[in-house]
């Protein structure tokens, strides 16, 4: 994941995606919502640092993704593995941010 300012990369984060029965959406999106200390009510997991950008879809820290890497997928959110670079950028994103989700 890369976050971008006035055309130029400012940060770059190890992010996995949904699985193929749970994909994240491709497009553009903009935050629409923010929780530092979500609870997911669907799946009961913790999503600390949640950018919400499509419904229930979001950019997240995940410990899961910390613990195991590449090996899982989230169920359509936007899995970040360090929690730090997340935290960070919670603080610098805004509500009405464009979010830009695409399969390279």
């Amino acid at each position: 994941m890369r976050w971008v300012v006035d055309g130029k990369v400012t940060t770059t984060l190890e992010v996995r995606f949904g699985s193929t029965s749970t994909p994240t959406r491709e497009g553009t999106f903009s935050v629409d919502r923010m929780s530092r200390d979500h609870v997911s009510s669907l799946y009961d997991s913790e999503m600390p640092f949640a950018m919400f950008f499509s419904g229930g879809q979001a950019v997240h820290y995940s410990s899961d993704f910390a613990a195991r890497g590449y090996n899982g997928a989230s169920h359509g959110c936007v899995n970040v593995r360090d929690y730090e670079g997340i935290k960070w950028l919670f603080d610098q994103v805004r509500v009405g941010d464009k979010v830009i989700v695409y399969w390279s």
